[in-house]
């Protein structure tokens, strides 16, 4: 009901307002103002009255504004006539701002020179101890180098030499040790200021127990033995250093990959002078060789780096072993990083010990490389070549190598398939094919050759003390002694089968550039003539030996025999000879130009050698100079007579790479036979040593 009231009520006043009509009211006029009375002097009064004033005004609806006159548009493109002047250089065009050269106002700063006061140092307590050679490097007062601005500096540095030498007193178990600092002023006018240091070590403190907070160990003394301090030993710093750091060394090498070497505590005593050492060790579980895993960019997968391990799933945890693989992971040449860590698998052996695998991080780089050899030899002429080769054509490194040789007297072309860590770490098997044409003063020859290989070698990256290789050699030549090749003629033409095994033992330093240590080996070859010619084994022996002088002088020897027993000379094809002379055997003379020769005065080679250097190697920096002596002979029998043995000497230029050492001889015979044609000086370019 109240709602229904108050609606009626707005009805109601809605229609009253609705009906409502204005209602005119008169305006009411303003009563007008009275004018102030007129002052009393007439001095003061107004000139013009305020009626006059007003009368003389207009009326206001009589007053106009005047028109407006009219806006011109403005027209953007439109701009106002420039007026030229008589002057030509305002008329100018303005420079460029670039050709402007606007100097900066630069004031002159003169700087006063701070005034410089010299001191001495002098420094007792340290020489008996044998901390000088340490203070001294380390210490503020001695590289200021007697100059300071003020005495306030040289006392700073003192407080910084005494908080120094507190630190190095403790480092050799001198605790107690006290330092004194004081500064005496000049004696004299313009002298030094003395920084006197007065050291008192007190006495040294030794190890008392010693013990580790570790885990159990199998050993159970694995640690202790590991740490190589004993009680009684002074306190020296750096001896608790490398002994802590011994610890995780053998405790990775034996079987604890995960080993964390924790703070040492050490309590003083300071009635017996003894500090009892406690080192925390957290072994982790002990681990044996699990399984491979990989990540990265891969060269190739996990399956094939279990072939380059030199340990079985199983083998007790060894660090050592760890960096051998990578060591194996780089020298295959297929990395641009490589990194391997292991990993916990939370599955134990019988024993208790935990199975780790290990991960290895792969970032393969560029497989393709293009290499060139560019070298010269008297009588042998110029000798290049140059190879392409993809070292993981056919994973996992299966590398596919073509090289092209275009010399003076030597071209061909070959090709090989070379597979490393065949199925085993460091096991290369090689499958080649080669089409050759040799052209010497001792004979020439087309050949036809396949050949493959199984063989340990060494690389610069990996040398070895043990290489070994065998394999086959099938060959068809056709080869001639007079210098000219009859196609037609039969007795030029050889087919061959042979089996060359080598075995060399290597105990040099380096394979390029060796200074010091021996190296031997022998190489073996059967051969069958398949052309009627017999059989005949092929044997050479080889052996250097690298003796330094000092650090700049190596005096390397070598000798060389060679035998061929079975086979008479002319049944055996011309190229599987042997010779002497050239850069690889005799300086001085010609390539392959010592030895028998027939009616034409043509090199036939021999069936017995023997060669034999010496040289003295004197190393500058990156340059070295070899002064060398030579002598050789082959010969007809199968037994080398030692007579008539050729005689070179000479000296040669080394400038030393990265790569190697590149070689420069230059050499002259001694006792050269003229008939033969023999040179007065021979050249030899290569890269690496001689031997």
């Amino acid at each position: 009901m109240l709602g229904l009231g108050l609606l009626a009520t707005a009805v109601q006043a809605q229609e009253m307002a609705q009906e409502t009509t204005a209602v005119e009211v008169p305006a009411v006029k303003p009563a007008q103002e009275e004018a102030p009375p007129l002052p009393d002097n007439p001095q003061d009064a107004p000139i013009i009255t305020d009626d006059d004033f007003n009368a003389a005004l207009p009326p206001i609806e009589a007053t106009t504004a005047p028109p407006a006159e009219p806006t011109p548009e403005a027209t953007p493109d439109t701009l106002p006539e420039v007026t030229a002047t008589d002057d030509p250089e305002l008329d100018a065009p303005l420079p460029a701002l670039e050709g402007y050269d606007v100097q900066p106002n630069q004031m002159a700063a003169t700087e006063e020179a701070l005034p410089e006061i010299r001191y001495v140092t002098v420094v007792d307590g340290l020489h008996d101890i044998h901390l000088n050679d340490e203070f001294k490097p380390l210490s503020a007062l001695m590289n200021g180098k007697g100059k300071a601005a003020n005495v306030a500096q040289v006392r700073a540095r003192a407080t910084e030499d005494e908080a120094l030498i507190l630190r190095l007193l403790k480092s050799q178990g001198y605790y107690d040790g006290t330092v004194t600092t004081s500064l005496a002023q000049p004696s004299e006018a313009g002298g030094p200021v003395q920084a006197h240091i007065v050291v008192t070590p007190g006495p040294a403190y030794h190890f008392g127990l010693i013990m580790a907070d570790a885990q159990p160990t199998l050993p159970p003394d694995l640690i202790r033995n590991a740490l190589p301090l004993q009680p009684g030993e002074q306190i020296i710093a750096t001896h608790v250093l490398a002994a802590e750091a011994n610890v995780s060394v053998v405790l990775q090498q034996s079987g604890y990959p995960f080993v964390k070497v924790g703070e040492r505590d050490i309590l003083l005593d300071g009635a017996k002078l003894t500090g009892d050492y406690t080192l925390k060790v957290d072994t982790g579980h002990r681990a044996r060789f699990g399984g491979f895993k990989s990540d990265g960019k891969e060269a190739f997968s996990a399956d094939h780096v279990a072939a380059l391990t030199r340990f079985e799933k199983g083998d007790l945890y060894d660090n050592r072993k760890v960096d051998d693989l990578r060591e194996a992971l780089v020298s295959t040449g297929l990395f641009r990083s490589v990194a391997v860590e292991p990993v916990a698998t939370g599955i134990f052996a019988a024993d208790g010990s935990e199975y780790v695998d290990l991960l290895v991080h792969q970032q393969r780089g560029p497989y393709r490389t293009i290499a060139g050899e560019f070298g010269y030899n008297t009588g042998e002429g110029v000798t290049a070549t140059a190879s392409w080769q993809n070292r993981n054509k056919f994973p996992p490194e299966g590398a596919l190598i073509i090289t092209a040789a275009l010399g003076t007297q030597e071209q061909g072309l070959t090709t090989t398939f070379r597979r490393s860590n065949a199925k085993k770490r460091d096991r290369t098997f090689q499958l080649s094919s080669a089409l050759t044409h040799n052209i010497y003063d001792s004979y020439e020859a087309y050949t036809f050759n396949v050949a493959g290989s199984v063989a340990r070698v060494s690389t610069p990256l990996w040398q070895k003390v043990w290489t070994w290789s065998y394999g086959f050699d099938l060959a068809a030549s056709r080869e001639a002694t007079d210098g000219v090749v009859n196609f037609s003629d039969a007795a030029d033409n050889y087919y061959i089968a042979a089996l060359p095994t080598k075995l060399a033992y290597d105990r040099s330093d380096s394979l390029l550039n060796p200074a010091t240590g021996y190296r031997a080996s022998a190489e073996v070859t059967p051969l069958i003539s398949l052309s009627g010619g017999g059989a005949s084994i092929r044997t050479v022996f080889d052996a250097s030996y690298y003796y330094p002088m000092g650090n700049k002088a190596v005096i390397a020897a070598r000798s060389r025999l060679g035998v061929i027993y079975g086979g008479e000379l002319d049944k055996i094809p011309p190229s599987r000879r042997l010779y002497a002379g050239g850069g690889g055997s005799v300086r001085g003379y010609s390539y392959q130009q010592l030895g028998p020769h027939d009616a034409t005065g043509t090199a036939t080679g021999g069936l017995s050698l023997f060669e034999a250097s010496v040289e003295y190697r004197y190393r500058m920096g990156d340059i070295g100079i070899v002064p060398f002596i030579d002598i050789g002979q082959s010969y007809a029998s199968t037994t080398p007579s030692f007579s008539d043995l050729r005689v070179g000497f000479g000296i040669g230029a080394r400038l030393y790479t990265n790569f190697g050492p590149i070689r420069i001889d230059v050499a002259t015979p001694v006792n050269r036979d003229k008939s033969n044609g023999e040179p007065q000086i021979a050249l030899y370019v290569g890269i690496g040593q001689a031997f």
